[in-house]
């Protein structure tokens, strides 16, 4: 449809992003469609969107889906040009089984939620020293999972080896069997020996590992003073170091108001128990949802506390004396960290506001 200026006061978007289109739909304030169009995932078509949904009146706000993925390119457009910018998830299955999938139903469906506000969050800003240090993060996760996969397929390697390389090689610790591995000089011309063959492989995966192991470490010379930079008070909690300090720095975002108090900080990580009642039974379920990352970075503070801090292992002795598992008072501890790192976040962020 082409858009027509009429006595519409105010109107909404919705966009669904694509890698390489975007659909847009405007609709008006009580939900009426006036329009949708295609436009390329490129900072020409995202000016052109933006240009198109503006004839129709003036715009109250746009819902985006992924915009921290293909939408991200776009929602930073938007918030330049100082547009009110949500973002939506996706319809479910319901919704998608009795009104169909198309992007224009998608787009739609996105400037309706944005509209009634149902189930949309303020997205995160994707630039500052918390972008630089979600990519720095990436490649060493990259990096560490890859080394570990090395060191997985030489112990494996190693067990259907030849007796004499087995037993020479099983009882090594991880450093001495590493550089071991990587010093051996099999006969290449004897590749098609099973024990020749076996060195050789031995030898690529440990150098392999060598080479990721100096990666890594390398990452860590950039990462250790940005986040000790970023939020110096975070690093310096009891059981928090550089690594569970970057999760959380990362989870939360540069835009830290987004999150309005702790107990939405708490669901974000995953750690906030779920509601489960129904008539005269009052429960709550195992949270599984938020982001599987941040909760792991929490439980590993949890474990760290539980062997170092007296207060933590007190309490773990007390509510085990009033019946709970292991497992139950895990996931409290884990509530309480949430709670007590939140305020470190915040309050670092107020502190940079104000300077």
């Amino acid at each position: 449809m082409t858009p027509q200026q009429s006595t519409i006061t105010e109107v909404c978007g919705g966009v669904d992003t694509h890698q390489d289109t975007h659909t847009a739909a405007v609709i008006d304030h009580v939900g009426r469609v006036l329009g949708t169009e295609c436009f390329p995932a490129t900072p020409a078509g995202y000016t052109a969107l933006l240009t198109w949904m503006r004839a129709f009146g003036p715009l109250m706000l746009v819902g985006v889906e992924g915009t921290g993925a293909y939408g991200a390119g776009l929602a930073r457009l938007l918030r330049n040009e100082h547009v009110v910018v949500v973002e939506v998830d996706r319809p479910g299955r319901k919704t998608r089984r009795f009104q169909g999938k198309s992007d224009p139903i998608d787009a739609i469906a996105a400037a309706k939620a944005a509209l009634a506000a149902d189930r949309t969050g303020i997205p995160e800003q994707r630039d500052g020293r918390i972008e630089a240090l979600r990519n720095l993060r990436v490649a060493r996760r990259s990096a560490v999972d890859q080394r570990a996969d090395a060191q997985r397929q030489i112990k494996t390697l190693i067990v259907t080896a030849p007796d004499d390389l087995r037993q020479r090689l099983r009882a090594l610790p991880v450093k001495e069997l590493i550089n071991l591995c990587a010093g051996l000089q099999p006969d290449r011309a004897d590749a098609a020996s099973p024990a020749t063959a076996a060195k050789i492989a031995l030898r690529s995966l440990a150098r392999r590992h060598q080479q990721l192991t100096q990666e890594i470490n390398d990452l860590n010379e950039l990462l250790d003073p940005l986040v000790a930079a970023i939020n110096p008070g975070l690093v310096a909690a009891n059981g928090v170091g550089t690594d569970v300090a970057g999760q959380l720095l990362v989870t939360a975002g540069q835009n830290h108001d987004r999150i309005v108090s702790e107990a939405a900080f708490a669901m974000l990580c995953g750690a906030a128990p779920i509601p489960a009642s129904s008539g005269k039974t009052h429960r709550h379920r195992l949270n599984r949802g938020g982001d599987r990352q941040a909760n792991a970075a929490l439980y590993r503070v949890v474990l760290c506390r539980l062997r170092w801090d007296p207060r933590t292992r007190a309490y773990m002795e007390r509510r085990t004396k009033e019946g709970l598992s292991k497992k139950e008072i895990i996931r409290c501890l884990k509530r309480y960290i949430a709670r007590e790192l939140y305020r470190i976040i915040i309050t670092a962020n107020d502190q940079d506001l104000a300077a």
